[in-house]
């Protein structure tokens, strides 16, 4: 089991960006397909990009498509998740797991170890 570890949260102003980190451990991490996940207050988590392991695919959510970015770096064993033009229903917790490589928008089967997420905080 890949352990995950995320980064990169914060207060922004809406139209700011910010970068999000998700760290992998385990010399596993190149082989699985990755993803984005958040959960904002009182709802459920939900899909946000996702990345092949081998890079060449990547998928986003309709509400972000053209703001965000996903990308990674096998070599460091790290994902990256560019976020551009916030807007403040972008406030969430950010999460970073396994994706199914067959269903892009759902975990890998058998993942349950979420890590704690970092927060992005978007102001008015």
């Amino acid at each position: 089991q890949v352990q995950l570890v995320e980064s990169g949260g914060g207060l922004v102003q809406a139209g700011g960006s910010l970068r999000l980190s998700c760290a992998a451990s385990g010399r596993t991490f190149s082989n699985y397909s990755m993803g984005w996940f958040r959960q904002a207050p009182g709802k459920e988590r939900e899909f946000v990009a996702a990345i092949t392991w081998y890079s060449s695919t990547t998928f986003s959510a309709d509400s972000v498509k053209g703001r965000f970015t996903i990308s990674r770096d096998n070599a460091k064993n790290t994902m990256y998740l560019q976020m551009d033009n916030l807007k403040t229903e972008d406030t969430a917790v950010y999460y970073c797991a396994p994706v199914n490589p067959v269903a892009l928008r759902q975990t890998r089967p058998g993942f349950d170890s979420w890590g704690q997420g970092t927060q992005v905080t978007v102001s008015s």
